[in-house]
């Protein structure tokens, strides 16, 4: 019994690694496909807590036709009225750059950060995946999020939901081996995101 324990997780990580590596394989894929010299940025926009900031940030997005990947806003200090406002985007160094200043002349915005271009950053996403079945399904969707460090945060006789927390990739992997499981709903955050290091926004 101990042997089987040991070696049990060898086959969901190897699964695991197979579904991060076409994950990430289709990004990379589908952004070489549009544009080979694009690459991904994640931004940090901190900005005035005010009526519209969000519509303005958007706009100057859609309105120069650059694409917003994932997008997470929260208030961050309610005595300064201060919220912060993460943004992925891809694009071509230029424009990048574009983006980069376009952002810093808007006025409720008080300070951008490139986290991809400005140095290393934490960067994480939370993710809650319902799966439906039965049987061995069951079991097995148990045993990947196991793996996986999902939780269980709602559970009956026929579902589970877990929460899932870590890189866009991983929870990408951990979807695509829940699909043949009975995956039925998924509701993710979007990214968040910090610079490592002592240094403030």
């Amino acid at each position: 019994m101990a042997d089987r324990r040991r070696s049990s997780p060898r086959a969901p990580d190897s699964a695991y690694d197979k579904a991060d590596k076409a994950a990430q394989g289709k990004v990379q894929s589908l952004a070489r496909a549009k544009n080979p010299d694009a690459h991904e940025h994640t931004f940090s926009v901190l900005v005035d807590n005010e009526a519209g900031v969000l519509h303005r940030v958007v706009g100057l997005f859609s309105g120069r036709g650059y694409n917003i990947e994932s997008l997470t806003v929260s208030e961050i200090d309610g005595a300064q009225h201060l919220s912060k406002i993460t943004v992925v985007t891809s694009g071509t160094p230029q424009i990048i750059e574009q983006i980069r200043a376009q952002l810093d002349r808007l006025v409720p915005v008080r300070k951008v950060a490139n986290l991809t271009a400005d140095g290393p950053s934490v960067q994480r996403e939370m993710g809650l995946i319902k799966v439906v079945g039965s049987g061995e399904a069951r079991v097995e969707a148990l045993r990947v999020a196991d793996i996986f460090r999902a939780q269980v945060v709602d559970s009956t006789n026929r579902s589970f939901v877990f929460e899932i927390t870590g890189s866009s990739e991983k929870l990408n992997a951990f979807i695509e081996l829940m699909r043949p499981l009975g995956l039925a709903d998924i509701s993710r955050t979007g990214i968040v995101a910090i610079a490592r290091g002592d240094a403030g926004m």
